[in-house]
């Protein structure tokens, strides 16, 4: 058979044709069909609709879905799309939640927001306009960081999924991080990321948030939600030097002292260094303790003529670290003092005897000798 070839111009040529040809067969089987082919495609618009949900139904349902591969974040999205399915049908019917597997341990085990988190934000953000969305979404995830967690309902739920049974230990994350979380609770209960305990104690929160956002979402579109997550009080101290009046270096609602401070949460100080002077030192320089001799608490004062990375650090007579009161740490120039109440850095009371405290900056090393006596 003879091989007929084709130049460039006729392809372009019996393309046009073939594509025009598509066309009004298109349009033919519209007509056969009465112009319905596409009459069932229905656009939406944003917001998508809500309606009031049951919360403990969206709690099951999203810990049915952790169970079945669609883990923290997924699961929180679908648990609450498939309560909308149910009660309203589109745009929810064919919503494609594993949009949201990304989110699984804090962003593909990256440890960063938790996914349960970011599922309950995806959700408020599809049904919400983005102003009003703020103080949703702030209210859930704050609301995550000062609760015990998972809360005595999801403890108490009888659940279609079960892979352990039993109330679990809870704990307080003071973070919405998947690490510090996770982490938290693991120390807690005594368990490894990967114990099934573990897994199933995020299966619940996960309904804990579900429900929460849920919660949240009826009282927004009943016009009765009044926020109740106030920031951490101690962030005042952080951001008096932090914030936009000073350095203007930070914006969080996040408790500052889950990360920057290696005291426990909710029972340490919140920063290593009070400023109690407002004018400019001449020269750098670390003052003796005082009281030294001490118990159970000194103080120790220091001067920065710069803005600098600060070190505060504490040792041992054989030059073992003990205490990392201010842990590089960007400070203005000022005059500080910082408080050592004869703990390590995992909070525990260390024994009499000599300790150094010594400061690091950029441009100055000093140090002084601490007498504890108990």
């Amino acid at each position: 058979m003879e091989k007929k070839l084709y130049s460039r111009k006729d392809f372009l040529a019996n393309s046009t044709k073939y594509v025009a040809g598509a066309a009004v067969g298109v349009v033919g089987l519209s007509t056969i069909a009465g112009g319905k082919l596409f009459g069932n495609v229905k656009e939406y618009t944003w917001p998508y609709p809500y309606t009031a949900l049951d919360p403990e139904v969206a709690r099951l349902k999203t810990h049915t879905l952790y169970w079945n591969g669609m883990d923290c974040g997924a699961g929180v999205l679908g648990g609450i799309t498939e309560c909308l399915k149910d009660a309203i049908g589109d745009p929810w019917n064919n919503f494609p939640i594993e949009i949201m597997l990304f989110g699984r341990g804090g962003g593909v085990s990256w440890g960063s927001l938790c996914g349960a988190l970011n599922g309950a934000a995806a959700i408020v953000s599809l049904v919400v306009e983005k102003d009003p969305s703020v103080a949703l979404i702030n209210e859930i995830w704050g609301w995550y960081t000062t609760e015990n967690l998972p809360t005595d309902a999801a403890n108490n739920t009888t659940y279609t999924e079960i892979k352990y049974s039993g109330a679990l230990p809870q704990n307080i994350s003071g973070s919405p991080l998947c690490h510090q979380s996770v982490s938290q609770w693991c120390n807690v209960a005594n368990k490894k990321v990967a114990d099934i305990e573990r897994k199933e104690r995020c299966a619940r929160l996960a309904g804990d948030i579900a429900a929460k956002t849920v919660q949240v979402l009826n009282a927004y579109f009943a016009s009765t939600f009044v926020g109740t997550f106030s920031d951490p009080s101690g962030n005042a101290t952080c951001l008096g030097c932090h914030g936009g009046a000073v350095l203007g270096n930070v914006m969080t609602h996040m408790e500052c002292a889950s990360c920057h401070n290696d005291s426990p949460v909710h029972n340490g100080i919140y920063v290593g260094a009070e400023p109690i002077s407002d004018s400019t030192p001449k020269n750098y320089k670390l003052e003796n303790a005082y009281p030294n001799p001490f118990n159970p608490e000194t103080t120790i004062r220091f001067s920065l003529p710069k803005a600098e990375k600060v070190r505060l650090e504490i040792f041992d007579i054989r030059g073992r670290l003990v205490h990392s009161i201010i842990d590089s740490d960007y400070m203005p120039a000022g005059t500080y003092e910082s408080k050592w109440n004869a703990t390590n850095n995992m909070g525990a009371k260390v024994s009499s005897g000599i300790y150094i405290a010594r400061i690091t900056t950029g441009n100055f090393i000093q140090s002084i000798k601490l007498n504890l006596l108990k």
